[in-house]
């Protein structure tokens, strides 16, 4: 029986989509083409790597066109189906909720049918859960297609291309009713299971396969065909030789500082980004504007989602030069100002005259705006860059899986009660938002260590 298991157990662990013979022959033919120019030889690898690039970047668009959809279509859905706000409020959260299961899933998803294979696994849902969402007659479709999405896109993340998704969403529901954005929200995925068959699989992953021909075929196409992979072959090898060595780490284990004080600064961090009620704003942005008085609401949510785009581009190119600390100060310092700005606008608005209302709502729109830039200059991606610094790798997975439950928890808490806060009071919801803020730059200051140019036994020194 225990070695019909085994056969089992690799049966189980193949690629669900094989790298094939294509790549094998594409790389053959390269070589025998010595002939052939050296400049269209660079035009073909250069189209090799960018269709590689775009066909994995759609998952996460597919991502951000999830999170964005809930923020056009909120008046349009509660008034064709007759919804309150709590009920669009439980179907705006839900997408959290699927994706805590989804991204726990996906480690076992990913460790036994290969990174193509969870993508491909990953769009499945999404389908099912936007036709699910554009054919709904009642709360239970919306709610369940939701959840399914949710689970879809647990499974993916990236933050530049979530980002983009976010902004598609948000200037396609500027001209398309609910249900014809939903099934445009199917693109993304219906391009990307075929696309999923002309891209290699994950090197690492088919090396600790034991898959070696697969292995350095995907290698060599990632590389470019004529380049020399033999030394990048021999050190992933030995990683993943390392890798299966390292001794599983038990949950009772994580109590030890060493461990504890790296984890709680990993889940402090993914906490208060969410507590900063970014996803309360991105979520429902539209029905915001509109509250303080912007006449075309959904074009000052696409203005967000192209600025959202373009600052999280100019982050990438900082995090190494300005260092993690300095970038999560500032952005949590723009981040509580512009919600204090935005929570005094509304206030005022309460109090004073219909006359100023114009006024206050440009205020609170440049408060969005800049709790936005804010957001994407650093707590948006760093506190993710930072957990990966900081964790010994023996606790890694666990640990990552963990914080990243957390992350999506407080989430699901975020954007299930935004819309009943901003019925409570839009003021009092944004100076919430704005002393979790604050605590956040606390938080930072007092036990997030620097991690620029630091190997992990530096880092891990510094928390002793």
């Amino acid at each position: 029986m225990s070695s019909d298991a085994a056969t089992v157990e690799d049966g189980l662990r193949k690629p669900l989509l094989h790298t094939g013979s294509w790549y094998r022959m594409a790389g053959m033919g390269s070589r025998q083409s010595s002939i052939m120019g050296s400049s269209a030889q660079i035009i073909r690898e250069s189209i090799s790597i960018f269709l590689c690039v775009f066909i994995v970047a759609l998952g996460p668009i597919q991502f951000g066109f999830t999170c964005g959809y809930s923020n056009p279509t909120q008046s349009e859905i509660i008034n064709d189906l007759g919804l309150t706000i709590s009920e669009f409020s439980i179907f705006g959260s839900l997408a959290n909720v699927g994706a805590m299961v989804g991204a726990v899933a996906s480690g076992q998803i990913a460790e036994y049918i290969g990174r193509k294979g969870s993508l491909m696994i990953a769009s499945i849902p999404n389908i099912i859960g936007w036709l699910a969402i554009s054919f709904a007659k009642d709360s239970s479709f919306l709610y369940m297609g939701r959840l399914l999405e949710g689970f879809g896109v647990g499974i993916i993340s990236y933050t530049l291309s979530v980002t983009i998704g976010i902004m598609l969403a948000y200037l396609l529901g500027l001209f398309l009713p609910w249900r014809v954005l939903a099934v445009l929200g199917i693109l993304p995925c219906t391009v990307l299971i075929p696309g999923l068959f002309f891209i290699p699989e994950s090197p690492r992953w088919l090396a600790k396969m034991g898959l070696n021909e697969d292995f350095e075929t995907s290698l060599q196409v990632l590389r470019g065909f004529d380049t020399d992979i033999s030394i990048e072959v021999n050190e992933i090898k030995r990683s993943v030789a390392s890798s299966t060595k390292r001794t599983a780490i038990r949950f009772s284990e994580l109590k030890r500082r060493r461990y504890l004080y790296p984890l709680m600064v990993g889940i402090g961090l993914l906490v208060l980004q969410q507590l900063s009620g970014i996803n309360g704003v991105l979520f429902y942005s539209s029905n915001i504007f509109k509250s303080a008085g912007i006449a075309s609401s959904k074009a000052a949510t696409f203005g967000l989602g192209a600025i959202q785009v373009i600052v999280t581009g100019i982050t990438t190119t900082l995090v190494d030069r300005m260092g993690r600390r300095v970038l999560l100060i500032v952005s949590s310092s723009l981040m509580s100002a512009s919600s204090l700005l935005v929570a005094i606008a509304f206030y005022l608005g309460d109090i004073l005259s219909e006359h100023t209302r114009f006024a206050l709502g440009i205020l609170s729109l440049i408060g969005l705006v800049v709790l936005v830039i804010g957001f994407s200059i650093g707590l948006g991606a760093i506190p993710w860059v930072i957990m990966s610094e900081i964790l010994p790798v023996n606790i890694k997975s666990l640990a990552g899986s963990v914080a990243t439950l957390a992350n999506w928890l407080t989430a699901w808490v975020v954007t299930m009660t935004a819309n009943l806060l901003f019925t409570w009071s839009k003021g009092g919801t944004f100076l919430i938002y704005s002393i979790a803020s604050i605590f956040t730059v606390a938080f930072v200051k007092l036990w997030v260590p620097e991690t620029k140019g630091r190997t992990l036994e530096e880092i891990q020194y510094s928390f002793r």
